[in-house]
């Protein structure tokens, strides 16, 4: 059989890379893409393929799968969507480009490169496409707002496009973390700082907490908190598996706010939510 291919997206730290270099030890073919072009250099310096991809913009998006198919003769057997940032802060301080920036690159970004890569899905029969949710793709939470927004309406393309996909041999999985450890608290700080105008907020005495949370070193885990690997376990079922779940939850925290979303009333787990 041919060596199984698959691209993966925001692969330059945290769990796309934790995916990219144990998928390629399984004898995948591993196309680990990178906003920036000294994180790609970084990756070939290891022994895999990477070119860059960036999902804000389109001619990026277009020559990456270019490229891919160049490679590959059109053969992707999956394309796992992980690459996404996050933009701390109140909804009522979120100017309008905070949000178009974000869902650039969380839904628009992903969903333009899925569409480019299904024909050649279609054309082979058979394929794995797996969008990388989060916890917060089910329930919202203070602060998070911009990136729960993204996360809903990923969820929302992804039910949709599974549905849609019946049939056809695509498989559509989605996998919802709670918290991993990655870069993604690092890398909002300079979304933060751009986009938010937190001393001038009614909320100003409020953001202490959040700032600190951004700006101070991170000692300990958070609670429950896991590795990449954890996700990357789920991934690998859900690309290898004869049947791979729809959904694959990952971490205590969103086996709770599942279940917690099916049984309570929206005030109680408002409540539920804000207590933490």
């Amino acid at each position: 059989m041919p060596q199984r291919t698959i691209l993966i997206t925001g692969c330059s730290s945290g769990i796309g890379l934790d995916a990219a270099r144990r998928l390629h030890a399984r004898g995948w073919r591993v196309f680990a893409t990178c906003r920036k072009d000294s994180d790609c250099d970084r990756l070939r310096s290891e022994g895999l393929e990477s070119f860059r991809l960036d999902l804000a913009d389109e001619d990026s998006i277009a020559a990456a799968v270019v490229e891919l198919v160049t490679r590959t003769g059109g053969r992707l057997d999956a394309l796992f969507n992980n690459g996404a940032f996050a933009c701390p802060g109140a909804v009522e301080d979120l100017p309008r480009g905070a949000l178009r920036e974000i869902f650039e690159t969380n839904l628009f970004g992903t969903h333009d490169l899925t569409r480019r890569v299904i024909p050649l899905m279609r054309a082979q029969g058979a394929g794995r496409i797996v969008n990388c949710s989060s916890v917060l793709g089910l329930v919202g939470a203070t602060w998070r707002g911009a990136y729960v927004a993204t996360k809903f309406a990923l969820e929302g393309l992804t039910d949709v496009l599974r549905i849609e996909m019946r049939g056809t041999g695509i498989e559509v999985i989605l996998i919802e973390p709670g918290p991993i450890t990655t870069r993604i608290r690092e890398n909002a700080v300079a979304h933060f700082e751009r986009w938010i105008d937190w001393e001038n907020s009614a909320r100003r005495d409020q953001y202490a907490a959040l700032r600190g949370r951004l700006y101070d070193r991170k000692v300990k885990k958070d609670a429950f908190e896991l590795g990449p690997e954890a996700v990357t376990a789920r991934l690998i079922h859900a690309l290898e598996n004869p049947r791979p779940k729809a959904r694959y939850y990952v971490t205590t925290p969103t086996h709770i706010a599942g279940f917690l979303r099916r049984i309570l009333p929206t005030r109680l787990l408002d409540r539920a939510i804000s207590k933490g």
